[in-house]
């Protein structure tokens, strides 16, 4: 019998004395959460965001797992100092881990325990604190924030504020839950929309405390505190953006110290509501169809595929990476497309019966009709379509993502969570047509779309890493950015030695996210939600 999940436990997590690994400034700590449930290999659940200059840090990006009893679920939390974009963790300074299980952190809802290095010696005085909470409620509460006349704590130019909101936990302590982005040299910020889960803000309890502070933003982690006031969910709730609720922001030690003291600016709460924010199972449960597009790479550099050196050549035991690659994600996804009709694309090729080349062509060489029939109906195209054309070039990406896109765009005049696409890329090589291909990003993360990216070979995938929003925002070469992160790379050769479904779990781990953010943010319900009375 399968095993049923009980609860959703949110785990949020803070260090204290870290190890200072920077020379000219502090460590800037992120935290990475691992888990192994089936003594199987590690694999990643969710990263923290990197803190500047703190040895100290109180992260606010937590990370929800799903809690089974019956199970001994493994965590592994890896702390590092990061110091620069790139999503490999090799090139950046360890910190300090610490494992336990799931069940330890439940029972106990607050652990804290020694972070430990790679030769399970003490990371000096390190340590890592991690608190559970049961998640029972799925409404969260969206902001929008601004302040006016804030006071100025820097020489030269004007502060760069931001906001820092903290919950009263259950024994009187003030714990951070979200932190805004900085708004630079500016004493009247506007800050981005941003939401917060209720049940993290106030534990759904509306007269519960509510402690808000401002601070102006220093590189060296120095941060000035501009101003601090408290309020609960009953009173800022009651913003509307004709009627905003304003609150004076106070520094106790500059109202002791400056006579007719009034203020350190004022924040204005412009818009306040909760919603319900609706789960990936939520939307898959009522209704909405994943469609899952395959997107091969038959440029070239990939080799002969006659020649065993070709990374299209398909060995005596029947397998590629290529198709290894293929049956790893698509036998996950199959299982929430109802068809089971998959459609599979090539590029870079010379295809018959004119030896043009393609970069979206079917592999199953009609245009009309480019489904095939379950997983294997793609590896059985795959199969037939190799001695048919000849590998060629350049390495395009657009054409194929903008071939999707169109299918995705067709999708939006619905007006519930009804269909959502996600496009497997296989490829070998660096992209050609790297700047096109980010603008076709940037478009596409208006669609209900996901692009995952899987690297075979030994190519510098430098580029892939890049498309990844890991490290930030995704531009476009006008300076577009896009609205999410869509793109999950993952170099092939990383999961060699690792078990078949260790593949799967990387690239597709960003997904069921990647779904929510977009309903989500267009407000679109699952199609079978009743209609509100």
């Amino acid at each position: 019998m399968a095993a049923q999940c009980v609860t959703k436990v949110e785990l949020s997590v803070s260090c204290d004395n870290l190890l200072d690994r920077d020379v000219s400034s502090k460590s800037d700590p992120l935290c990475i959460l691992h888990m192994n449930s089936t003594n199987q290999n590690w694999f990643e659940v969710g990263r923290t965001e990197r803190i500047s200059n703190c040895l100290n840090p109180k992260f606010c990006k937590t990370f929800l797992i799903d809690y089974y009893f019956e199970i001994v679920q493994k965590l592994k939390f890896g702390v590092y100092d990061i110091d620069n974009k790139t999503v490999d963790l090799s090139d950046d300074d360890f910190l300090g881990a610490f494992e336990c299980t799931l069940g330890q952190i439940v029972s106990s809802k607050k652990l804290t325990r020694p972070l430990l290095l790679k030769n399970g010696k003490p990371a000096g005085k390190g340590s890592i604190t991690i608190y559970a909470e049961e998640v029972k409620d799925n409404r969260v509460v969206e902001f929008e924030v601004e302040a006016r006349k804030l006071d100025n704590k820097d020489f030269f130019g004007k502060s760069d504020p931001y906001l820092e909101f903290y919950k009263q936990g259950e024994d009187g302590r003030w714990q951070m839950v979200h932190r805004t982005e900085v708004i630079k040299n500016n004493l009247n910020p506007v800050w981005r929309p941003f939401k917060i889960p209720l049940r993290s803000l106030c534990n759904g309890e509306m007269d519960k405390p509510i402690k808000i502070e401002c601070y102006d933003y220093d590189n060296d982690g120095s941060h000035d505190l501009i101003g601090i006031f408290e309020t609960n969910m009953d009173k800022l709730k009651e913003a509307t953006r004709l009627s905003p609720v304003e609150y004076d922001c106070i520094n106790e030690k500059k109202k002791q110290k400056k006579k007719g003291y009034r203020n350190s600016g004022v924040v204005c709460v412009k818009i306040c509501q909760i919603v319900k924010e609706y789960s990936f199972l939520d939307y898959i449960m009522g209704g909405c169809q994943m469609n899952f597009v395959v997107g091969i790479d038959f440029t070239g550099s990939n080799g002969d595929p006659r020649s065993p050196d070709s990374l299209h050549y398909i060995s005596p035991n029947g397998v590629n990476e290529y198709l290894t690659a293929i049956w790893s994600v698509g036998m996950v996804v199959q299982d929430y497309d109802t068809d089971k009709l998959f459609p599979a694309f090539g590029f870079g090729a010379q295809i018959p019966p004119n030896n043009q080349v393609s970069h979206e062509f079917p592999i199953n060489f009609n245009p009309s009709n480019p489904f095939c029939n379950g997983i294997q109906g793609i590896v059985d195209a795959y199969r037939a379509c190799l001695p048919q054309v000849k590998l060629y070039g350049p390495t395009n990406f657009s054409p194929i993502i903008e071939h999707v896109s169109k299918f995705a765009a067709e999708a939006t005049q619905q007006k519930t969570a009804s269909q959502y696409y996600v496009l497997l890329i296989i490829t070998d090589g660096v992209i050609t047509d790297l700047d096109k291909t980010r603008q076709s990003i940037v478009n596409a993360a208006k669609l209900p779309m996901s692009i995952i990216i899987i690297g075979v070979g030994a190519a510098d995938f430098s580029a892939m890493e890049f498309l990844d929003g890991d490290g930030g925002p995704l531009r476009a070469i006008s300076g577009e950015a896009a609205i999410r992160d869509i793109v999950q790379f993952v170099p092939f050769r990383n999961f060699a030695k690792a078990p078949k479904e260790a593949l799967s779990q990387a690239v597709l781990a960003e997904v069921p996210q990647q779904v929510v953010s977009y309903f989500n943010t267009y407000k679109l319900k699952p199609p079978n939600e009743p209609a509100a009375k």
